[in-house]
Order: C-alpha cells, then sequence, then structure tokens
C-alpha cells in the first residue's frame, strides 16, 4: 500500500486543532474522512473499513480508549492500526493507549510532518503485516451489541484484580450500564455481576493448576478481598477448597477448566 492509496480515518471531537495535519495527509494523496465523537468513529470504521485511524483521546461520551477496544473487539476493524492523539503526556495514559492496542501515541500540538511521517510507517508495516498473513474470507459483520458485549469482556478479564463500578466497565464498552446489563443477559443469560464471578473463578482455576502463587497471591490477581472470601467462593462453585483443588489437578484428575 502506498501513501496515495491510504485511506485514513480521524475521530477529533475537535477537528480543527489538527486541520494543517488533516490538509497535509490529503495533500499526499491520501483519503481522509472524519468522525467527531467515537460512536460515529466506530460506525464509520466498521462500514467504510479505513486503513489507518487517528484517535483522539479525551472526547465528550466514550472516550477514544473505548472507541480503540470497539474496534479491537469487532473482527472487522481488529488490524485496523490505531494511533492516538492526545495533549495529555502522562506516562499512564500513554500505557494505556498502547495497552488498548494502539501502535502509536503522539501528543497535541504536533507537527504535521511529524504526524504524516508516523502514519506513513505504520501504514507500511501493516502492508507487510497483510501480505504476509494467509488469504482469508472476509468476517461477516457483527450486531452492534456483539462488539459491545466483546469488549466489555475483554475490559473485564484484562481488569479482573480491580474492576470499577458497573457504569465505568459500561463506559469502557461505548454504552452505559442498564444497556450494558441488558445485552449481558439477552445474549448470555447472565447479568454482569454474575459473569465477572465466574470470570473470576476461571482464573483462580487456571492460577491454581498452573502456578505456584499463594491463595492470596491468587485472591489479589482474580479481585477477591481476601484469601478466605476466595476460598468460599470457591468452593460453593467448585465443590471442593482451592487447595484441594490444585492436589486434584496437580495429580492429573482434572484439568484447569474443570
Amino acid at each position: 500500500m502506498t501513501a496515495k492509496q491510504a485511506f485514513v480515518l480521524v475521530i477529533d471531537d475537535h477537528p480543527e486543532d489538527i486541520r494543517s495535519t488533516i490538509e497535509l495527509l490529503r495533500a499526499e494523496g491520501m483519503r481522509v474522512n472524519l468522525a467527531t465523537d467515537a460512536r460515529q468513529g466506530c460506525q464509520r470504521a466498521q462500514a467504510l473499513r479505513p486503513d489507518l485511524v487517528l484517535l483522539d483521546v479525551r472526547m465528550p461520551g466514550a472516550d477514544g480508549f473505548a472507541a480503540c477496544r470497539i474496534l479491537k473487539a469487532d473482527p472487522q476493524t481488529q488490524d485496523i492500526p490505531v494511533i492516538f492523539f492526545s495533549s495529555a503526556s502522562a506516562d499512564g495514559e500513554r500505557l494505556e493507549g498502547l495497552h488498548n492496542g494502539g501502535v502509536d501515541y503522539i501528543l497535541k500540538p504536533c507537527l504535521p510532518m511529524e504526524v504524516l511521517a508516523r502514519v506513513r510507517i505504520h501504514l507500511k508495516l501493516a502492508s507487510r503485516t497483510a501480505e504476509a498473513a494467509a488469504p482469508r474470507e472476509p468476517d461477516a459483520p457483527l450486531p452492534p451489541d456483539e462488539v459491545t458485549l466483546r469488549t466489555a469482556m475483554r475490559f473485564i478479564q484484562a481488569n479482573l484484580a480491580d474492576l470499577p463500578e458497573l457504569g465505568e466497565i459500561a463506559g469502557k464498552a461505548g454504552t452505559h450500564g442498564k444497556r450494558l446489563s441488558a445485552i449481558f443477559r439477552e445474549r448470555l443469560g447472565v447479568t454482569v455481576f454474575h459473569w465477572i464471578r465466574e470470570e473470576r473463578l476461571r482464573r483462580g482455576r487456571e492460577l491454581l493448576a498452573n502456578s505456584h502463587l499463594g491463595m492470596q497471591d491468587i485472591a489479589d490477581q482474580v479481585g477477591f478481598r481476601s484469601a478466605c472470601n476466595f476460598t468460599t467462593a470457591f468452593r460453593e462453585r467448585v465443590g471442593m477448597t482451592p487447595t484441594a483443588y490444585r492436589s486434584r489437578v496437580q495429580a492429573g484428575e482434572g484439568g484447569a477448566g474443570d
């Protein structure tokens, strides 16, 4: 893919702040489409399949991190490289952007030529990756609720040790608490809290089977307040204590997913 063939989607609630960058990309022969909020941006990415997304972090409603999670949860858009824009220079925010699937993080105000250089680099890397990958049939579009569900599930799995309240979890998936609760009930037949509990215990079984961590360390890793709470919940769900389960698995009588 050459720069002149590239299609870049810009998602920014204040595109006037990066107008010179947009003009430079267009002057270089790239097609540029603009969206001014996360929801609109995700819809356009799913419909138009850009080659790269330039994504602002701080936007009203769902922020750029939520938008990136949604894109990475959808098979149609998960391979599109995402470059974050932000006026915040905090290390934690830059790391969060990369952790959520971004390939780069550019601080505002930024030099248009620097943005152009980074866009070219990531377009070239994406093109090489696509050429090296085995051909595959295009993924069928996912229903929006399925994308939201997958986004929320991935966020929960990545943050089991310290999950926020339901409203914030929903915000990380680009929706609100009541809607997320309805999606879990409709598509999985359980509440968000039930699924979280099951996921914590599933991860606990994995750690018991595949590590030598003590009970308090495992409890901390999967989000229980204490080893006692973890042991009680585990025994109620699995029918034996964590210690007994570990002994059974190590003796070869059962797998980590039992």
